[in-house]
C-alpha cells in the first residue's frame, strides 16, 4: 500500500517537481522568476535606446560631415533630433559662445581661446560626456546583478531541497534510489533555474557593455575633434 501511495506521488516531469516542491524551493523559483521578468524588460528598453541613439548619432556624424564650419554646424544643428550627440556638441558650442561672443559670427575683434579656457571647455564637454554615459548605463547594473546572484538562488534552493531530501530519508527510514531520486532532481531544477536566468544576462550585460565603449569612444573622438575645429578655425 505505501509503495502504491509512493509511485502516485512520484514525480514524472519537471512541472510536478515544481508543483510539488517545498515552500522554501517554490520561493526561490518566484524570486527567479521576478528576475527573468525584470532582466527580460532591461534588455528589451535597452536594445531599443542603443538603437536610438545608434540611428541618432549616424544621423548627426552624417551631417557634420556635410558642414565647413563651426557656424554651419551650429545652423545644421538646429535641425537635428535632440540627440546625446546634439546635446554633447550644444553644451561645447554654448561654452565656446560664452567664452568667446561673435566668435561663431566670424567677428574679427573676437579674441582666441587661452589654454586654461581650452581646459574648461574640456572639462565641460567631459561632464556632458559622462551625464550621456550615465543615461545609457541605467539599468545595466540590474543586469551585472542578477546575472551574479541568480546563480546563487539557484545553488541555495539546491541545497535546500537536498537538505529535506536527507531529512525525508532519515524521518521514513528508506534510502533506496527510487526515493533518494526525486528529492534531488526536485532539488536541482532551481540550479537550472538560475542558470537559465544568469546566462541571457550576462550575454546582454557585456553585449551592451561594448556597446557603451563604442558610444564612449565616439564621444571622446568627436570632442577632440571639436577642439582640433577650433584651433585650425585659429579660435585657440
Amino acid at each position: 500500500m505505501n509503495g502504491a501511495v509512493l509511485q502516485t506521488q512520484t514525480p514524472r516531469n519537471p512541472a510536478d517537481m515544481i508543483l510539488g516542491a517545498s515552500v522554501p524551493t517554490q520561493v526561490v523559483l518566484v524570486v527567479l522568476v521576478l528576475f527573468s521578468i525584470l532582466s527580460l524588460w532591461v534588455i528589451i528598453s535597452k536594445v531599443r535606446h542603443f538603437r536610438g541613439v545608434r540611428r541618432e548619432g549616424d544621423r548627426f556624424l552624417g551631417r557634420m560631415e556635410e558642414v565647413a564650419n563651426l557656424t554651419g554646424a551650429s545652423e545644421a544643428l538646429i535641425g537635428l533630433p535632440e540627440s546625446p550627440y546634439t546635446r554633447l556638441f550644444r553644451g561645447g558650442l554654448s561654452f565656446f559662445a560664452e567664452l568667446s561672443p561673435g566668435a561663431l559670427f566670424g567677428a574679427s575683434q573676437a579674441a582666441g581661446l587661452s589654454l586654461t579656457q581650452l581646459e574648461a571647455l574640456r572639462l565641460v564637454m567631459d561632464k556632458v560626456q559622462a551625464e550621456e554615459i550615465d543615461e545609457l548605463a541605467h539599468g545595466l547594473n540590474w543586469l551585472a546583478i542578477i546575472g551574479s546572484v541568480s546563480p546563487l538562488l539557484g545553488l541555495m534552493g539546491t541545497v535546500i531541497g537536498i537538505m529535506n531530501t536527507f531529512l525525508g530519508i532519515t524521518a521514513h527510514g528508506s534510502a533506496n534510489i527510487s526515493a533518494v531520486a526525486p528529492g534531488v532532481a526536485e532539488a536541482l531544477i532551481t540550479t537550472v533555474a538560475g542558470l537559465a536566468v544568469a546566462i541571457p544576462s550576462v550575454i546582454a550585460y557585456n553585449h551592451f557593455a561594448s556597446r557603451l565603449n563604442l558610444v564612449r569612444g565616439e564621444f571622446e573622438g568627436f570632442a577632440s575633434e571639436f577642439i582640433g575645429t577650433l584651433a585650425k578655425e585659429r579660435h585657440v
